[in-house]
This record gives structure tokens, sequence and C-alpha cells, in this order.
């Protein structure tokens, strides 16, 4: 049996996630025909490169969106699901876990709407590396996907069966999470494009990629989920996020001192539906590895995501 561990002792996002099994030998190329399924590649191209994180290569994957015919990268839409742009959708701000800028906060706080946009902190640092006017959405029409739209989406592709159950389960766990925390039945819950787009990606690009690996079974350690405050159209509101505490109900979930958001609603999303069990690492014979990368670094840390897959004799 084919057991996969992931080892989230810095958290877990999406595109952490996508990282840590291309890096493990899941295949980049399957990956990008396998999601040309679902019919909206024109939104976006996809990225995987070889980072050092304090030490450690680990493998970062980027989805960069195409609008306007400007590619933009991940890191500038890391405000996400957070626009609301006076829907009051639910949201999912996904893959902006804090890890968006190359650098440490250490305090969550420090006054960055000094913009005025009401978008997630993490797009809010004064300090971007990037060097991008924040004025990138400027005259682009903001639709929004439902969840209903993405349901449609997965169920209407190609893709194997089982990527697209596990897909389907964890958008669902999502989905639910964020209605219940805007008070909307789940038919009701949008994404706003920019987050629908990395979320899709992410998740249905994990179900591709633990198909593809042979993955029989699942076991995560337990989730730490940061501390400190985040910004989001609503307001500062604590860390974890609300949709992201929701999901992971019923979960271990571990306390530390690293101010910021460590687990994103995604990442939240596939370690909730997918892994059986919470623990330590199992027993099994290793034969793959794979670290996947977060934006943000630590001084005292790697920020990435490790993934162990190995074999267990005698249980089919």
């Amino acid at each position: 049996m084919k057991i996969l561990y992931f080892d989230c002792f810095s958290g877990i996002s999406g595109d952490m996630t996508i990282g840590a099994l291309l890096d493990a030998g899941g295949d980049f190329s399957y990956l990008k025909e396998e999601l040309k399924k679902l019919s909206f590649d024109d939104e976006y191209t996809l990225e995987a490169q070889k980072v050092i994180k304090n030490g450690i290569t680990a493998t970062k994957f980027d989805v960069v969106l195409k609008h306007d015919n400007r590619p933009h990268t991940h890191e500038q839409h890391s405000e996400k699901g957070d626009q609301l742009n006076g829907h009051g959708h639910a949201h999912i701000h996904e893959n902006e876990q804090t890890d968006y800028h190359g650098h440490v906060h250490h305090h969550e706080e420090h006054s960055h709407d000094n913009h005025g946009h009401g978008h997630h902190h993490h797009e809010e640092h004064s300090h971007h590396h990037h060097g991008h006017s924040h004025h990138h959405h400027g005259g682009q029409a903001h639709h929004h996907r439902s969840y209903q739209d993405i349901v449609r989406m997965i169920n209407g592709s190609d893709l194997s069966e089982k990527a697209k159950q596990m897909s389907l389960a964890i958008f669902k766990k999502i989905g639910e999470s964020e209605g219940r925390i805007h008070g909307l039945p789940l038919e009701e819950v949008h994404f706003h494009e920019v987050g629908a787009v990395d979320s899709i990606i992410d998740i249905v690009g994990t179900a591709i990629l633990l198909d593809q690996l042979g993955v029989d079974k699942i076991v995560s350690a337990p989730v730490p989920v940061g501390s400190g405050r985040i910004h989001i159209a609503h307001g500062i509101y604590p860390v974890p996020a609300p949709a992201t505490l929701d999901i992971l109900k019923g979960i271990p979930i571990e306390h530390t001192d690293v101010r910021g958001e460590l687990t994103t609603p995604t990442g939240a999303g596939i370690v909730a539906v997918l892994a059986e069990t919470f623990g330590t690492l199992p027993a099994m014979k290793v034969t793959d590895i794979g670290y996947g990368a977060g934006t943000k670094t630590f001084a005292d840390r790697p920020n990435v995501l490790r993934v162990v897959i190995g074999e267990q004799d005698g249980q089919e």
C-alpha cells in the first residue's frame, strides 16, 4: 500500500501542496495536460522552479494569471478572494499564505492599509519586492465563479473519476465552511475570480497528482495554523482565518508562535478531506520525498511543506 504523509510543520497551502507533490516525483507536464481538461487554460500559465528555503531545496509552484494580455503572478494577486467588490460573497484567500513576500513580518498588525484597498494584508505590505503597482485590477470585469460553476466545470471534464471525486470533496468542504461563516447556503457561495483560478488549479491539481502518484492512503501531521491577525475586506481578523478554523474542526491543530497565516483555507481543505489519520510519521519504507516552498521566509525554519511517500507491507 502506498502511503503519503503530509509533514506540514510550517503549515499548508494549495501551492505548497502542488510544489511538494511535483518535488516528490509528480509529472509537471502531465499536470498541465490534465488541467487543460477543465477548459480554462486561456486564463493562466503554470510555473514550477527550484528554490532554496533556509538551506533546503524545494519546488515553488506558481499560477500566473493572464489578464488584459498581461501576465500577473500569484504574488500580485495575493489578495485573492478577499476583494469582495461589494458583492458580499464568500471568498477564498488561498495561497496568500502570508507566504507571499519572501520576508518575515513579526508584527502582523503594522498598518498596512495604507493603500486603502481593504485587501488581505499579504497584498498590503508597503515593502513589495515585486515593484508592481496595486492598480492591476483597473477596468477588469470582476466576474465571480460560484461553487456550482466549479462543480459543473469538474463534473463536465474528462478528468479521472478519482481526481473528480477528490476535487469535489475538497471544494465542498471549503464551500460549506465559507457558507457557514458568511451565512450563505452552499448554492450561493461564490469565489472571487482570482481566488477561484488559484483554488481550482491547486485543488484539482493536487487530486491529479495524487492520482498520478498512485497514493492509496494519506496521513498528516497535526496542522499548525499560525497566529496574529490578518486584514481582509471585512476588517481585521484573527489567524487562523474563520473559514480555515471551521474547515479544521475535528482535526488536531497545533499552536506555533509564528506570526502569520501558516495554513490557508485551501490547504486546510486538502488536509481535512484527504488525510485519514493525524499523527507522527507512519511506519513505512520511504520511496520518495518532496519539499514544496511557500513564498514567505522565516528566520528560524524553512517555510516548506514536506511530503513523504512510502510503501507499507501486508496491507492492501
